[in-house]
């Protein structure tokens, strides 16, 4: 298994200006691959504080520009937001400017805020996100294609930018849909699932719900090579910790406030910051998320990963906030610390624990 890091870019703080923001997760990003993390991924979201930012792509190809080693990805792609061809040719675009390190997550949306303002129809997403996909295999596998479906109509087009990897670069399918679990069986996708503020238990079942998805589709169960979402922070310092915590509480509520159509705006477009029905207080948030020291954290994510088996998890350090300071040194104590017991644990590198492989997408050789 791996580890890689989140990036929300999701605006709290008003003193602080977007650029800062975006800053501060281009220098996180940076200290991910010095500490050795696999993957760094950023949101696409639109017009609200939940997430600055409108463009993965663009933030992938930043951060590939700026290191050598670390993965790349989109967490995800908000599907029915784009028009095919484009996104198609961007993808392409990305993974060959970065070496072939590009990882594409995609999803079908929730928040209506954006859909409305952007003239897309929230109710009609998931039949536009499959037949999204199905584009987006065949603009990047073959040299070229046409579609038709419900919703799209492409004539026969070459993409004349290819993706370094082949057949493309790895598509995740974020979200607990299971007819999308099911298209992950069956194509060879990741599942990639987030526990929010939720304990293990939930990620429990979700794991059980993909396993089930995959004995439907005829494939092996413990062949899920499963992603997940969780809210970590390694901190000494109590008080950074009860600042985390309720970073994801926050999260959370702007979160459901637009996914339910409760959201109100002030200064322009900060999503007003209200609870939730049946809010959890915020001891039983800690409870639920891997906060604490490097002994704590070390024993608690040991104890997820005997529970449910992720091959990666990618880890939400930058919450609310959190001052940057302090969550690089989250980040620091996980790899210096947090890592080595796990990997003592097990009695194993991290590489071969939970060693279920990743859907293969090959490099072609830099002379082709």
């Amino acid at each position: 298994m791996d580890f890689g890091i989140f990036n929300l870019l999701q605006h709290r703080d008003r003193s602080a200006s977007p650029q800062q923001i975006l800053e501060e997760a281009l220098e996180h990003t940076r200290l991910a691959e010095d500490l050795g993390f696999s993957r760094v991924w950023f949101a696409e979201h639109h017009f609200s504080n939940y997430s600055l930012c409108p463009s993965p792509m663009i933030l992938c190809t930043q951060a590939a520009a700026m290191t050598k080693r670390i993965r790349v990805g989109s967490a995800v792609l908000i599907l029915p937001l784009h028009e095919p061809a484009r996104v198609i040719a961007e993808i392409a675009l990305v993974d060959a400017l970065s070496g072939g390190r590009l990882d594409v997550g995609v999803g079908s949306g929730y928040q209506h805020y954006e859909f409305e303002r952007l003239g897309a129809d929230i109710s009609e997403n998931k039949v536009v996100f499959n037949e999204m996909l199905d584009m987006i295999e065949l603009g990047l596998s073959q040299a070229n294609f046409s579609y038709r479906g419900e919703y799209f109509e492409q004539l026969q087009t070459a993409i004349n930018m290819r993706p370094v990897q082949t057949p493309h670069p790895p598509i995740w399918i974020a979200g607990g849909d299971p007819n999308s679990h099911r298209r992950c069986a069956r194509d060879g996708y990741i599942p990639f699932i987030s526990g929010g503020i939720d304990g293990p238990d939930r990620i429990k079942k979700m794991r059980e719900q993909v396993e089930q998805c995959y004995v439907d589709e005829g494939k092996d169960p413990a062949s899920v090579p499963l992603g997940v979402l969780r809210f970590v922070c390694v901190s000494d310092d109590q008080s950074i910790i009860d600042r985390y915590v309720d970073g994801a509480r926050f999260q959370k509520r702007i979160a459901m406030a637009l996914r339910h159509r409760r959201e109100t705006m002030v200064d322009d477009y900060m999503v007003d910051e209200m609870p939730f029905p049946d809010e959890p207080s915020l001891e039983d948030i800690a409870e639920n998320l891997v906060v604490g020291n490097s002994e704590v954290v070390a024993e608690r994510l040991c104890q997820e990963i005997e529970l449910y088996g992720p091959r990666h998890m990618s880890l939400y350090f930058a919450v609310g906030d959190v001052p940057s300071q302090a969550v690089m040194h989250s980040m620091e104590q996980f790899a210096t610390k947090v890592v080595p017991m796990i990997e003592g644990h097990f009695g194993k590198p991290l590489a071969d624990i939970c060693d279920v492989p990743m859907p293969a997408s090959t490099v072609r050789a830099a002379a082709e």
